[in-house]
This record gives structure tokens, C-alpha cells and sequence, in this order.
């Protein structure tokens, strides 16, 4: 797993490749959420437990505070068709001003000029101009009065690729966390999938605090890493929101001695956005390009929970920057050898 990781450069990309068998990658979440397993990894001892997601709060202390991401997916793949008939899909990434960047299939056919007209609608969408990404265009609404209304009816889940099936009103529930808030991702914060809305008021009678902070995932916590020295990788910007009532929340915990959970790599990336040696966190909003690879220092976190992330991708980078390579390595054979489930509505880790 990870390519016997002790023998090889950690700037490689090859490092972070592992063979999946297909059959581990989830297709349909656990239900109810909390019923997933959890693989608890321990950076001090580098031990290994398998437990049930409801048995995170023995692993918190009073104390403690979880961080959340409150950012809610939107049903951002439209299907409309050409004035020749042609089916066009449209995967909406970001929107800027009154325009968005879109995914477009098919990417060659669909020139800027192109009009996309959608069924038992007046709306079309106008493609604008290029962008610097395959099949990436940008797109302007015509009669489209309200945006959200149109995109919520006619949209469906953008479920990622490896699941390989078609979205379906189910997915409209399971694929948002229960505490989805700000409208505006294309695709779901996944280590937070796991909780239920009594598993979170539990873990606040426990004494665990609960703050929300907003990261809208886009492109770039997807986008393959294709170059060999993974420093050579840049990640698209994404739109982050933390606010004063968060940030002094996150100084009491740290003034207090106690630890700093971050639900996800999207909650790692903003905390690490806002956070400095000197001021400690502040409040702010805006893009963050942050990548995150190991020899990088962490500030602002003391533990990670986050779902079993796709070979080379820049979210196992992350991981095994706060793991360790060797721990990293350890913890995925051993979720492959006991079947763990993958990806996005598989199972999950939580690493302290």
C-alpha cells in the first residue's frame, strides 16, 4: 500500500498509488449514517482500532471542539440539449457575478455560441467563453428569473464518477449533511455524512463544542494531481467563510488545553487558511488555494476525521501530511484487508 512508502520519495506521486478492489468502493451509503466503521488512528502510538462511527465520542473529551463545514450541495448537474437535439450535461462548479463555470460534456462539441435549452423550460444557457480546464466553459442563464428555484427542480446530486451511477431522489438526502446550511457546493463535505442529528446533540451533552466554519468545495479538492513531484500541483480556488463568533471559539479551546477536530480536509484547508503563529485564528473570508502535502506544519488542527480518499489525490496528501506516511500506509492496507468502504459514502477515519 502507498508503494512501500519508506523506500520512496514523499514528493512523488507515485507514492500515494494503492490498488482498490472495485467491489470496495461504495455505491449507497450505510443507513442510518452513524452505522458506518470507523478506523481510529493514533499518531503518538501508531495504533490501529476498528470501531462504529456512533463510538466517536469515546475518542473526545469535554472540551473538545468538532468543526463543521455548513456548506450545502446543490443539485448542480443540469441536462439540456442542443437546438440540433444533441444532449448536452452541464456541471455547474462556480458561480461569479451573474455567470458560471461549468463542466460541459460533450467538451469539444460545445463551442462558445452554443445555446442549451432544457426540457418543459423558457431557460437556456449561453455559453460564454473557455476556461483553462478540459471541457470547462462559462455560462450565463437566459429566463431564469431564479436561479436556485431552476437548479434545485431541475438539477440532480453531482455524485462523483467512481460511484458510476445515476443520482436519485434518494441521494438528494444522503448526499448532504444533516447540518448543510449555505448553498453552494458541487460536491458534499463526505467525512461529515456520518452524522445524525441526535449522534451530534449526544456528543454536546458529552461536553463537545460544536463550531461551523464554510468551505463551497469546487474543483479543487478534486482535481487530479497528474504532475510527478506533487509540489508542482496548484489547487483551484475555493470560497471560505469563518467568523469571529468561530474563531473565538477555537482560541478558548486551544487556551484551555484542549483539541481542535476538523470534520474533513475542506475544514483542515480553511482553519489552515485563517490560522498564523502569531495572531492564532482569525476571522475572514474569501479563496484559498491551500495545499496541503507532507512537510507541511500544521497550526490550527489536533485531529482530523475524513473519509478513505482516491489514489494520488491531493486530499490522501493531506492525510498523510497529518498522519504520516507510515501510519497512512498502515491504515489503508489494513481498511482494504477488512473491507472497509471507500470514497465518498464509505466508511471513515478519524485520525488524533
Amino acid at each position: 500500500m502507498l508503494n512501500n512508502i519508506k523506500d520512496i520519495e514523499p514528493y512523488r506521486l507515485s507514492t500515494y498509488q494503492y490498488d482498490l478492489p472495485q467491489e470496495l468502493i461504495a455505491k449507497y451509503p450505510v443507513e442510518p449514517r452513524d452505522e458506518c466503521r470507523l478506523l481510529v488512528a493514533n499518531r503518538h502510538t501508531g495504533e490501529l482500532e476498528s470501531r462504529i462511527f456512533k463510538e466517536i465520542g469515546q475518542y473526545l473529551q469535554a472540551g473538545d471542539t468538532l468543526v463543521l463545514n455548513d456548506t450545502r450541495v446543490i443539485p448542480a448537474r443540469l441536462y439540456g440539449f442542443k437546438a440540433t437535439g444533441g444532449q448536452v450535461e452541464l456541471l455547474l462548479l462556480k458561480k461569479t457575478d451573474n455567470t458560471w463555470e461549468a463542466l460541459v460534456k460533450p467538451g469539444r462539441r460545445i463551442k462558445p455560441g452554443t445555446m442549451v435549452h432544457f426540457p418543459d423550460s423558457e431557460v437556456t444557457a449561453e455559453v460564454l467563453d473557455n476556461l483553462q480546464l478540459e471541457g470547462g466553459r462559462i455560462i450565463v442563464f437566459h429566463n431564469c428569473t431564479d436561479e436556485e428555484e431552476f437548479i434545485n427542480r431541475m438539477g440532480r446530486m453531482p455524485l462523483p464518477p467512481y460511484i458510476n451511477r445515476e443520482a436519485s431522489q434518494e441521494d438528494n438526502f444522503n448526499y448532504q449533511t444533516v447540518y448543510a446550511r449555505q448553498w453552494g457546493s458541487v460536491a458534499a463535505p463526505t467525512a461529515g455524512l456520518h452524522f445524525t442529528e441526535s449522534l451530534l446533540l449526544n456528543l454536546q451533552k458529552q461536553g463537545i463544542n460544536i463550531a461551523r466554519i464554510l468551505l463551497h468545495v469546487g474543483l479543487g479538492t478534486f482535481r487530479p494531481v497528474s504532475s510527478e513531484d506533487i509540489r508542482q500541483h496548484t489547487m483551484h480556488g475555493e470560497y471560505f467563510e469563518v467568523d469571529e463568533q468561530t474563531t473565538e471559539q477555537l482560541k478558548q479551546t486551544r487556551a484551555s488545553g484542549h483539541r481542535i477536530i476538523a470534520v474533513g480536509t475542506t475544514v483542515v484547508r480553511t482553519l489552515e487558511t485563517i490560522y498564523n503563529n502569531k495572531s492564532g485564528f482569525l476571522p475572514g473570508s474569501g479563496e484559498t488555494c491551500k495545499y496541503i502535502y507532507p512537510g507541511y506544519e500544521f497550526g490550527a488542527i489536533d485531529g482530523i476525521l475524513t473519509n478513505f480518499h482516491l489514489p494520488g489525490s491531493s486530499l490522501l496528501m493531506l492525510v498523510a501530511a497529518f498522519a504520516g506516511l507510515d501510519l497512512t500506509s498502515n491504515a489503508y492496507n489494513m481498511a482494504v484487508q477488512q473491507r472497509y468502504r471507500f470514497f465518498s459514502y464509505g466508511d471513515a477515519m478519524l485520525i488524533i
